[in-house]
């Protein structure tokens, strides 16, 4: 029988006249990642600050390592990192100097501390900064070293919020590849982040949420084959009255059309013959085609489908859950 991480059924909480969960049930296996998805607002946040002892559900029940969230929150505490939106580093202090005072908060004595901060130093590759002060640090140097501090006690879980936002393509990758080395050393993660293909390539379990509830989940290829159609982007030499008449019968939704309308992108069904058959309706309208390209579902369409916008969109907008998100900082510290 397989050893549950993160437990929690029925979760509900309030904000006044806001219900931010609804009831959220949750299983993570041992040395897995669950991508927890949803748009600003949908309960991620509030969801994340019960199972880190930062809040108190009205109902219902979590579990971290065995231990329950609320009559056990110090056990909890010690068996969990978390690495928050924002960094919650001290800029006036160096590297080595952040690590070793996370070190000796979190109880190490100061031989210990010494050795663990050289050792989070060097698998971080961070050994050549680690003497400058943080306000010096790039984004991508800041999020490692963020990331190092959350793992100072060696937790079982680790919560990552955000973990890669701001950051450039190659800090990123870097990024991803330390996730998956902790992923196979046995952490249990549980991610929260806008970019989907982030949860493609990371998560065991995606499960989306909205309006307090979850909508869906399953693994990132389930949820994309539920989805259904693939989508269609076609890119016209000039503009063509006849173009958007001609692609209607071959798409499963409305045709969206650019300002230019040079660009027309719509649903279709998945299949090796959509991209022949929509150049023949094109040529035969006389409509002069430069691009067509008929991309498989993705998880940001699967995004859309279940909460009617894109993630990042999504994203963008204000909550009521927000308020206090800033208490996520530094909980494993």
């Amino acid at each position: 029988m397989e050893t549950l991480m993160i437990e929690a059924e029925g979760l509900t909480k309030r904000y006044g006249e806001t219900q931010a969960l609804g009831g959220i049930d949750l299983a993570v296996p041992a040395g897995t990642v669950l991508g927890l998805l949803g748009p600003n607002g949908a309960g991620k946040t509030t969801a994340v600050r019960i199972l880190t002892t930062l809040a108190t559900p009205d109902g219902g029940g979590a579990r971290i390592a065995g231990h329950d969230v609320v009559r056990e929150a110090r056990q909890v505490r010690r068996s969990i990192g978390v690495t928050a939106q924002d960094t919650t580093l001290d800029e006036a202090l160096t590297g080595r100097q952040n690590l070793r005072m996370v070190a000796e908060l979190s109880g190490l004595r100061r031989s210990a501390a010494v050795a663990r901060t050289r050792e989070l130093l060097d698998r971080f590759e961070l050994t050549y900064a680690a003497d400058r002060l943080v306000k010096g640090y790039s984004g991508g140097m800041r999020r490692r070293l963020d990331l190092a501090a959350g793992l100072v006690t060696h937790p079982p879980v680790l919560f990552l919020d955000e973990p890669t936002t701001g950051l450039d393509p190659a800090s990123r990758a870097r990024m991803w590849e330390v996730i998956q080395e902790l992923i196979a050393q046995g952490t249990t993660l549980l991610l929260t982040t806008q970019y989907l293909e982030e949860a493609d390539a990371l998560a065991d379990q995606i499960v989306v949420v909205n309006h307090g509830r979850i909508i869906a989940s399953g693994t990132a290829s389930e949820l994309k084959a539920a989805t259904g159609g693939a989508r269609l982007e076609v890119t016209l030499t000039h503009p063509h009255p006849g173009a958007l008449a001609a692609l209607r019968p071959l798409t499963e939704s409305q045709v969206d059309v650019s300002r230019d309308g040079r660009r027309l992108r719509a649903s279709v069904a998945t299949g090796a013959s959509v991209a022949t058959a929509v150049i023949r309706a094109l040529d035969a309208a006389g409509a002069l085609v430069d691009d067509v390209v008929v991309h498989p579902p993705s998880l940001d369409d699967v995004f859309f489908a279940l909460t009617g916008a894109s993630a990042q969109a999504a994203d963008a907008a204000a909550s009521a859950e927000d308020v206090g998100s800033d208490q996520l900082q530094g909980v494993s510290r």
